[in-house]
């Protein structure tokens, strides 16, 4: 399969105003059935290709020594390949588009793998408690699932409304690592339950989080990230904001070799 045949494979979601209105008001909205199943598979494949190049493999992830590790998070990713079809092409550009009410223009996309056998827990959190956007708004993460998720694999989980808070004061994880953590009620939490090529659009506000992946599979999704052109960001090294337009945060074009992802 190649990508000249993902725009076939990508399923029209021509949105109402009430899915619209559903996602303002609620801070998400469930996209069933974006990925035709049939590309399912092959854009799995290209994920596990990418990890493997970068030093994870499937014999990793199907192993419980590669548990510890919360997510395998990886932005990498070949030239004309299905993924850079899905990250650049204009159908999962046109849903953001709808949502953002503007321009759509690509963030940070990344796999979101996590190991069998109790592949980490994800603390919930806010995406803005990493980096600040402003207008929160105006960027959006559009998370595919690539496997069926359910609790027992970790699937996500995400708190209605919750964006209408603001931005939440967050800190490490208790994990004692780098990753942001909020203390949130577990019976706030709604997971959702998503058959392979299903998506979920969410807010940079809406909080979400994730358990641990008990089964025997990887769990593999991926994480589609685009912002308005009014948006900014907020550099803490520099203590300054910056047009994301101007001066991105992140660069991700494809690359023509996969291979050790540059620091």
């Amino acid at each position: 399969m190649t990508a000249n045949t993902m725009s076939k494979l990508i399923n029209d979601m021509a949105l109402t105003d009430s899915e619209v209105a559903f996602y303002k008001n609620e801070g998400y909205l469930c996209l069933p059935g974006l990925l035709d199943s049939k590309m399912v598979p092959a854009i799995r494949d290209e994920i596990y290709d990418v990890l493997d190049a970068n030093g994870v493999s499937r014999q990793m992830l199907s192993s419980a020594s590669c548990s510890a590790d919360k997510l395998r998070q990886c932005s990498q990713y070949l030239r004309g390949s299905l993924l850079d079809d899905l990250i650049n092409g204009a159908a999962v550009k046109a849903v953001a588009r709808r949502l953002l009410e503007g321009d759509a223009h690509v963030y940070l996309p990344f796999s979101a793998v996590k190991a069998a056998g109790g592949g980490g827990t994800f603390h919930f959190h806010q995406d803005n408690n990493y980096t600040n956007h402003q207008p929160a708004m105006g960027s959006i993460n559009i998370w595919v699932a690539l496997v069926d998720m359910t609790p027992e694999n970790g699937c996500l989980q995400v708190i209605p409304r919750s964006h209408l808070n603001g931005q939440l004061q967050s800190r490490n994880s208790d994990d004692g690592d780098t990753h942001q953590q909020l203390d949130v009620d577990p019976m706030q939490c709604l997971p959702i339950r998503m058959r392979a090529g299903d998506a979920i659009a969410f807010t940079r506000l809406t909080v979400h989080g994730s358990g641990p992946n008990v089964s025997p599979e990887p769990r593999v999704a991926y994480a589609l990230q685009f912002h308005r052109s009014d948006v900014k960001w907020f550099d803490r090294d520099n203590d300054q904001w910056n047009v994301l337009v101007d001066s991105p945060r992140f660069a991700t074009p494809p690359v023509d070799k996969l291979g050790p992802a540059r620091k």
